[in-house]
């Protein structure tokens, strides 16, 4: 069960990051990882793994796109898996893209049908994966994720670094996937991802632009920019690179910046995005950061547009390809510097920050945190495979250390499971550790 009001009603887990404040935290379950011996299930596809969500207890969908960077065209898809094995049960047909690569999203609607955003389309889908409806978006380009608000209506974005053309929110009656109003063309380019919040009656949509975080309110027939909230958060140089999504927490939403390292700006350097005549040598996150700053990590409050910033980490040239955690009722940011590494647990008191621990690790992905035992989830790449962490927040130790004999790491989806387990997505392979 849950309070998504857009989204299907007896699902934990509808949508990436467990609702659309993206604060990745698991109200209900526990893992106890300590001193446990973790089960490790992982399947090597060869596909680009997205996210998983639940529809009914025990009924896990699995959305992804191909990494189809040169040859064949890519397309969309949607598995139903078995929680226990993580076996296919059910299987789309091959969903249009408009020929572009990137990771897209899925989330379960009201109905219990399986929306899908996957590069220029937009699929609906039943629960055996069978095509309602498709849609092909106004816009000619990659879209990144999208969320449904409490009117059921579902709201996307194109993924956009350059000045060469602004971004475009499009939203759509998430049952039958007919245009409500108009597109609202942004002020700047975007690419993270949008994250909302409903706030006396009024539906805020929060995007993070190419210099400001821009603000738009719902109505009932069209959407508007808030020119009264805009603030700051970089300026158009070499200093700092752009903000992926938002994480909206404690009357903030919060923020990390220097996101479009060498492999995203490859990707999107092409249209269509991602496809190439020759396999490009930079699309490894691991290469050096094309900017100068260090990993920020920034707050802004809801009401006022305030910022405050804070430098975790020492090293320059910093970077990252998934947003923060925020533990509000620990005062906690969890951050995290990928090409650098690093990961660190910064505390925060009238607005002063405090780094309270640090591990020497590389996290790269969205990870989830179980608020009962105050157990937080993430990634860690050594360069030969992908493990999985688990951390105590407040005393920044390792609890557990699995490795999941996975090739390559991203900065794709956690999400939980059913039973002491958490599901893992990246480029090439799925797993399932319990615990």
């Amino acid at each position: 069960m849950n309070n998504l009001t857009g989204y299907y009603k007896n699902s934990p887990w509808p949508v990436e990051c467990g609702g659309n404040k993206r604060q990745k935290i698991v109200s209900n379950g526990v893992l106890n990882s300590k001193n446990k011996k973790p089960k490790v299930i992982t399947k090597i596809n060869n596909r680009w793994n997205v996210m998983f969500v639940h529809r009914n207890q025990g009924e896990l969908f699995l959305g992804g796109t191909m990494p189809s960077f040169i040859g064949p065209k890519p397309f969309g898809w949607v598995q139903k898996i078995n929680p226990d094995d993580l076996s296919v049960l059910r299987e789309s047909p091959k969903l249009k893209c408009g020929d572009h690569i990137w990771c897209g999203a899925i989330a379960v609607n009201q109905d219990g049908n399986i929306l899908k955003v996957n590069g220029s389309y937009v699929h609906l889908l039943d629960n055996n994966c069978n095509v309602i409806k498709e849609k092909k978006l106004s816009v000619n380009q990659a879209h990144n994720g999208f969320l449904i608000l409490s009117d059921n209506t579902l709201i996307t974005k194109d993924i956009r670094l350059t000045n060469d053309k602004e971004s475009t929110l499009t939203r759509l009656d998430s049952k039958t996937l007919e245009t409500i109003g108009d597109p609202l063309t942004l002020p700047e380019p975007s690419m993270g991802r949008i994250a909302s919040l409903l706030e006396d009656g009024i539906e805020y949509i929060y995007i993070p632009g190419k210099q400001k975080i821009w603000r738009v309110i719902v109505h009932n027939n069209k959407m508007e920019i808030d020119y009264s909230w805009n603030p700051l958060y970089r300026h158009d140089d070499k200093k700092q690179g752009l903000a992926w999504d938002g994480c909206i927490s404690d009357d903030s939403i919060w923020f990390m910046d220097n996101g479009d390292i060498e492999t995203v700006r490859t990707i999107f350097s092409e249209n269509p995005n991602g496809r190439f005549e020759s396999f490009p040598q930079t699309l490894d996150w691991r290469l050096p950061a094309p900017w100068e700053g260090k990993v920020r990590l920034l707050r802004f409050n809801i009401k006022t547009g305030e910022k405050y910033s804070y430098e975790p980490f020492s090293q320059q040239k910093g970077g990252i390809i998934a947003p923060p955690l925020n533990i509000s009722k620990h005062k906690l940011c969890i951050v995290w510097d990928s090409i650098n590494g690093g990961i660190a647990g910064i505390s925060y008191n009238d607005n002063k920050f405090e780094k309270n621990w640090e591990i020497n690790i590389r996290p790269t992905m969205q990870p989830i945190y179980f608020e009962q035992s105050n157990e937080l989830v993430i990634n860690h790449f050594d360069d030969k495979s992908d493990y999985l962490l688990v951390i105590d927040v407040l005393e920044g130790k390792i609890l557990s250390k699995v490795n999941l004999r996975t090739p390559m790491a991203n900065g794709m989806f956690l999400t939980p499971g059913f039973n002491n387990d958490v599901l893992y997505c990246s480029t090439l392979a799925i797993s399932k550790v319990s615990w």
